[in-house]
């Protein structure tokens, strides 16, 4: 007849004269290191897989704040967007109010018209008036009538930000240079349209924006009172004006403080 194997564990407590023994059948033995051993696998998978999760759990107060502040971020930007609409509303019905919607409208230029080479619309009666050489913009823009609607607004004054005048004309009218000089740019842009940059002596620049038709392109050289675009609508614009506006050293001045409107 065998005997069955068996494990026998000797427990012994320090001080004690006598030490204990637990046998354990082989079968039972086995199954211990066994079952241990499974829930020791379980327990590393399960701080494997779960402690992501802790730790998303964690930040979910964290993530939750953030959610809130971009709403109310959102909100303040539709807010805002809704604050430009009623001032592009309300500068549209000062415009009406000043004649800026019923001077004549001249037709508009076709698409392919949009860049032409330079020209001159008919000569003003002070055309003695112009250098002939580079010079400070201090011209009028235009040779006909026009109606100032929106003058400089500087940063921080509490109203939107306008670096210089909108003269509300007829479609079509001629656009002059204030100043002779080099043209740094001449094309299209989102806010001011159709435009002309002009480079001048002393650190001046003068820009014209919303035109129609461009008559000058990139590294032309202009001289005062040369004819360089045709006033327009063109980008954010709600009718028919010229933005004129004059930059020295790369800040913005008013254009008023150097020109005046030339009858």
């Amino acid at each position: 007849m065998s005997r069955r194997r068996s494990i026998t564990i000797m427990l012994h407590r320090d001080g004690d004269l006598e030490s204990r023994s637990i046998r354990l059948p082989l079968w039972l033995a086995r199954v211990i290191v066994i079952g241990s051993g499974t829930v020791l696998v379980f327990v590393v998978l399960g701080t494997i897989i779960f402690a992501p999760i802790a730790r998303t759990a964690a930040r979910v107060p964290g993530l939750t704040s953030e959610v809130a502040r971009l709403e109310a971020e959102n909100e303040m930007v539709h807010d805002l967007a809704s604050r430009l609409e009623q001032a592009e509303a309300q500068y549209d019905q000062v415009r009406t109010m000043l004649g800026g919607d019923v001077v004549p409208v001249r037709g508009r230029a076709s698409s392919d018209d949009l860049v032409a080479h330079a020209l001159l619309a008919r000569t003003p009666l002070d055309s003695g008036l112009y250098e002939e050489v580079p010079s400070v913009p201090r011209h009028w823009p235009l040779s006909e009538p026009g109606v100032v609607t929106r003058g400089t607004v500087r940063a921080g004054s509490g109203r939107e930000a306008h670096s210089g005048i909108d003269i509300a004309v007829p479609l079509g009218t001629p656009i002059r240079a204030a100043g002779g000089g080099v043209v740094l740019g001449a094309g299209q842009d989102p806010e001011y349209g159709l435009f002309v940059l002009i480079g001048h002596p002393e650190g001046y620049e003068s820009m014209y924006g919303h035109a129609s038709r461009l008559l000058v392109e990139a590294d032309d050289s202009v001289r005062a009172g040369q004819v360089i675009a045709m006033s327009g609508s063109t980008g954010r614009s709600t009718a028919p004006h010229l933005h004129f506006e004059i930059l020295h050293e790369g800040q913005s001045v008013d254009p008023r403080s150097l020109v005046r409107e030339e009858s």
